[in-house]
């Protein structure tokens, strides 16, 4: 799995490492199936305070399309941790609508009483 990783704050950049390493982990059953992430780290309201510190994870999946989650919290690491929750539960149910209705899985007729 390719990861792409993007802050222009510098607390967040500091936290790339970790950011990665945690990724790759919890991605780990399915990077075959994740080619790419990418990773995007931002201060909504810059050095004002309060809960604005957003993580965006963007991930694209081979048979489940592309998926963006994203979470905003007080400090980086809450941020992420919440994104990286949602998306191993997005994830989980693309997979699971997609083997539960498959597209070429037509129905059968019934028969008709005639």
């Amino acid at each position: 799995m390719q990861v792409h990783f993007e802050s222009h704050d510098l607390h967040g950049a500091q936290l790339r490492d970790l950011v990665l390493q945690r990724l790759s982990f919890a991605m780990r059953r399915v990077a075959l199936h994740v080619p790419t992430a990418r990773v995007q780290l931002t201060d909504i309201n810059g050095p004002r305070g309060g809960i604005d510190k957003r993580c965006t994870l963007e991930l694209r999946t081979e048979g489940a399309g592309t998926l963006v989650i994203s979470a905003t919290a007080a400090r980086w690491r809450e941020a992420f941790e919440h994104a990286l929750a949602r998306a191993s539960r997005a994830l989980t149910r693309a997979w699971q609508r997609s083997r539960s209705h498959p597209k070429n899985n037509k129905r059968l007729p019934l028969p008709s009483s005639d």
